[in-house]
Order: structure tokens, then C-alpha cells, then sequence
């Protein structure tokens, strides 16, 4: 009986209640609240646990008079409760009070005061053994000094786990792009950081290799969701203007309804390059989730497809072979025929050869020459001398006046059948005006020497043609300057003799 009185004597101490009454409240709470964690807290208390039943074993070796070794047991149990106890509420800390009030430090933090207080306890239970921490201190400078020169890339990569945690160059959930490889921080520890693949891989990365050299964070944008960029290339030949091919493209993709696909910003479509006889194009759009890029790029690529079959406008291939194409007569006529019927069609509708017979403007058909202008395109510099007029076939395009102030004043919108220049054409004066192209446009150019043939053969139509200029002129300075109907008839009598005049010397008539 004396024996057990002694051992438990031994075990338990004065403060032996308080010690289980905090771990266990601590455990409790830290259970209930932090489930992800309870591994862990469960652990804890199996060591805490080991820890008693060392204590335990001391009472029953001093009960048995071996004083050195009771010591030495109770001196490990006493350590290793302290552990347990620093463990508990560093978790505590860390996990629940810190979170409470928004604060959200990495865990490689949590780890390093932890482990600052598990060796601070270590130290003071020394101290109270009898040990002398300044000749401790002494030697270990010694023996840290051999460990961190043996210990460099180990002890590289734990700074560097630290130095991302700390900079918050990577997060847990970050998508990043190392080299070839893309995939997702699961976990950042002391020596790496894991990154799982979308193959079901996970990459083992160490932290002095992330550090050292580059790596991209996909879809993080200060102040912007989390999406990323991604292109959907495809070919189309050169016989199709941009403005088809991207107008086509792009309002099939924003009135689409496609998972993953970003609202803002758009999705849009452009011409990157043109070789090997194609126009090589590319849609743009942002991804919202970066674990499903090949499926959601299967989607849009499918509604790319989809978007240009419905526009008529057919996918092409790089030229890599030579073909050789044999035409007849008869197929060349017929293409030649189509042309001249559409350019003949366009100039019965141009106010201009209203007069002209059937035969003129076939003859005049004959001669015109095809112009494309893209979006931005200044056609016509208001001052410029160009003996030539356009015609507008497809697109629109702005008349615009430069102001001395260095602005511009918008006069007109010119549309499908619209024509300018005739003033330089007929008269070689400058551009009273410049055009700039707001679309793509597609025009056919009428130059002096492709009309002269026809005012030399027929020198009346001269006057028919002045008469159709005075109007428009008068017209748009009527509208320029509010001209009221008498001033209007002033300006057609002042002006129609000098653009008469004009008209036949320029054309030596």
C-alpha cells in the first residue's frame, strides 16, 4: 500500500490538475470547431497521453528507490506535456482566434512560433535540470555553423517555403505554369511546394527551385477574378475580309451561353498573321475555371466552326502543294461575264452616270479597279490631289472636315452606292474633305483616264455632268452653312459656268 501511495504521489502533482483540465477543454473545443484538423488535435493527444504514462512509469521507479531514473522519466514526461500543450494552443492560436478576427497568417508561420516555443521550453526545463544554457549556447553556435554549411540546398528550400508563404507569391489554389507543366498548389511545405497536374500528377517542386527561377500565377489580375486567357486559332482564305470573318466569329461567341466562358471581358476575334496563303486568325476568350481549358476550348472551337458554316465562309489550310488548275475559255468568260454585270449593276446606281448610255457604262465598267480599305483606313486627305473617284460596294465610311484647331467635324455617313471624289476626278481640284473608313470597306476606283475616252467621244455630257456636281456641292454647302432656297439658286448660277469651264480644260475638250 505504501508503495502505490508513494508512486502516486510521485506522478501527481499539485499543478497535475490544471495541466489535464486545459488539454482536455482545449482538445474539446478544437475538435468541435476545426474538423479538417481533428488528425491532428487526436494525435496530440495520444502523445500527451504517452506522456502520462511515462509520468506514471517515474512514480512507480521511485517507489522502487532507483531516485536518478524517476527523475529522468518524470523530466521526458513533463517535456513532452509541455509539447502537447504548446501543439494545442498554437493550434487554438493559429486555427480559431486568429480566423475570428480576420486575420489569416500562413501556416509555415503557425509552424515557425511553434517551433520557437517548443524549443524555449526545452531550454527553461534544462536550465531547471542544472545545465548550463551559456556553454549550450557556445556549442551549438559551433555545431549550427557545420549544419547549415552541409545542410545548404535543405535548409535553401525551407527559406524559400518560408519566403512565398510570407510574400503571398503563391497560394494554396493558385493555378501556376512551371516550364511546360500547369497545375494547382495543393500544399506549400518546409522544403517544397506540391502542385497537382490535370493528368491526376502531382509535382513535387522544391521551394529554392520556385524562387530561383520564373513561374506564371494563371488568372490572377489585381482587382479581377480569377480567369486566364485563352486562344482558339483557325485559318480562312484570303478571298474573305477580316470584318466578315471577326463580325461572324464574335456575335455567335457573346450571344452564346458557354460554361467557363467569361462575360466580361468579351471574347473577341482577330487577324494575327497572314502566311502561306491563308489568314490566320485567333479568338480570344477567359477562361473562369482553369481545370477544364480543353474541354471548354472543344466548345468554343466548336461554335467558331459552327459561326463561320453559317456565314458561308469556309476554313483553310496552310498551301503546302502546288495545284495546278486547267480553265477554258468558256469558264474564264463566264467569271469575267459575273464581274462585269455585278461593276455594271453598281454604276446604273451611281447619280453621277445617270445620263450615260448602256454602252458607256459597260465601257466604263471595263476600266474600274477594286479597293479595299480596313477599319481606320483614311481613303481620302482632305487638301490631297487624287484624279480619281470612289464607289462604295460594301461597308461604311465617314466624311469628316479638319478644323484649324486641329479637330474634325463630321459632314456625312457614306454607305453602300455612296461615291466621293468626284470633284478631283472631274475637275483635279484637292480634296475638299477627307473619307476614313468607321468599317471594313470595299470600294472600285474610277480614275481620269478611265473616264476622258467617254467625255471626248461625247463632249455634251460635260454639261449633264456639271449640272449633277452643282447639286451636291450646293447641297452640302447648304447643309454646312443653312443656305436658305434663294441663296441656294445663287450659288447653282454663280458656280455652274466655272465648273463648266473647269470640267472641259481639265479634260481638254
Amino acid at each position: 500500500m505504501v508503495f502505490w501511495q508513494t508512486a502516486i504521489q510521485y506522478f501527481w502533482r499539485d499543478e497535475s490538475l490544471v495541466v489535464f483540465i486545459s488539454v482536455l477543454l482545449l482538445s474539446f473545443w478544437l475538435i468541435y470547431f476545426i474538423k479538417d484538423d481533428r488528425k491532428s488535435v487526436t494525435n496530440t493527444l495520444i502523445f500527451f497521453a504517452a506522456c502520462q504514462v511515462i509520468a506514471l512509469l517515474s512514480g512507480l521507479v521511485h517507489a522502487m528507490n532507483y531516485t536518478f531514473a524517476a527523475a529522468l522519466f518524470h523530466e521526458a514526461a513533463v517535456i513532452g506535456s509541455g509539447i502537447a500543450i504548446i501543439r494545442l494552443c498554437g493550434l487554438m492560436a493559429f486555427r480559431i482566434i486568429l480566423p475570428s478576427v480576420r486575420l489569416q497568417p500562413p501556416r509555415i508561420t503557425e509552424d515557425i512560433f511553434v517551433i520557437i516555443a517548443y524549443l524555449a521550453w526545452c531550454l527553461v526545463r534544462l536550465s531547471y535540470a542544472g545545465l548550463d544554457l551559456g556553454s549550450i549556447v557556445a556549442t551549438s553556435a559551433m555545431i549550427t555553423a557545420v549544419v547549415a554549411f552541409s545542410m545548404q540546398d535543405t535548409l535553401g528550400n525551407i527559406l524559400g517555403g518560408l519566403a512565398l508563404q510570407l510574400d503571398n507569391s503563391i497560394e494554396i489554389g493558385d493555378w501556376i505554369k512551371v516550364d511546360d507543366l500547369v497545375g494547382r498548389v495543393v500544399d506549400i511545405r518546409w522544403r517544397s511546394t506540391l502542385v497537382e497536374t490535370r493528368n491526376w500528377e502531382t509535382v513535387v517542386f522544391p521551394n529554392s527551385q520556385l524562387m530561383k527561377n520564373k513561374f506564371l500565377v494563371l488568372g490572377r489580375r489585381s482587382g479581377h477574378p480569377s480567369q486566364w486567357r485563352r486562344c482558339i486559332w483557325f485559318n480562312v482564305g484570303l478571298n474573305t475580309t477580316p470584318r466578315q470573318v471577326t463580325r461572324a466569329v464574335e456575335e455567335t461567341i457573346s450571344q452564346a451561353d458557354i460554361s467557363n466562358v467569361a462575360k466580361s471581358p468579351a471574347p473577341n476575334c482577330v487577324l494575327m498573321e497572314i502566311d502561306k496563303g491563308v489568314a490566320r486568325y485567333a479568338l480570344r476568350y477567359w477562361l473562369t475555371d482553369m481545370a477544364l481549358d480543353d474541354p471548354t476550348d472543344a466548345a468554343v472551337r466548336w461554335h467558331v466552326y459552327t459561326s463561320l458554316e453559317r456565314a458561308g465562309i469556309p476554313l483553310a489550310v496552310e498551301m503546302q502543294n502546288i495545284h495546278y488548275v486547267k480553265e477554258n475559255e468558256k469558264y474564264e468568260g463566264a467569271i469575267h461575264q459575273r464581274e462585269a454585270q455585278q461593276r455594271l449593276k453598281t454604276l446604273k446606281n451611281v447619280e453621277l452616270f445617270a445620263n450615260m448610255t448602256n454602252d458607256e457604262l459597260i465601257a466604263l465598267a471595263e476600266r474600274l479597279k477594286y479597293a479595299q480599305f480596313a477599319k481606320g483606313n483614311i481613303i481620302s486627305r482632305q487638301g490631297a490631289v487624287a484624279h480619281w473617284l470612289y464607289i462604295i460596294i460594301n461597308g461604311e465610311a465617314e466624311v469628316y472636315l479638319e478644323t484649324p484647331d486641329g479637330g474634325r467635324r463630321t459632314v456625312n455617313v457614306l454607305g453602300r452606292g455612296s461615291f466621293f471624289g468626284e470633284m478631283g476626278m472631274m475637275t483635279g481640284a484637292p480634296r475638299s474633305a477627307s473619307v476614313i473608313a468607321t468599317t471594313d470597306v470595299e470600294c472600285y476606283r474610277l480614275d481620269k483616264e478611265a473616264f476622258a475616252g467617254i467625255m471626248q467621244a461625247r463632249p455634251g455630257l460635260a454639261d449633264e455632268i456639271t449640272h449633277i456636281l452643282i447639286e451636291r456641292r450646293v447641297q452640302l454647302d447648304s447643309v454646312l452653312h443653312h443656305l436658305d432656297e434663294q441663296t441656294r439658286r445663287q450659288e447653282k448660277s454663280s458656280q455652274r459656268n466655272e465648273l463648266l469651264v473647269n470640267i472641259k480644260r481639265f479634260f481638254g475638250l
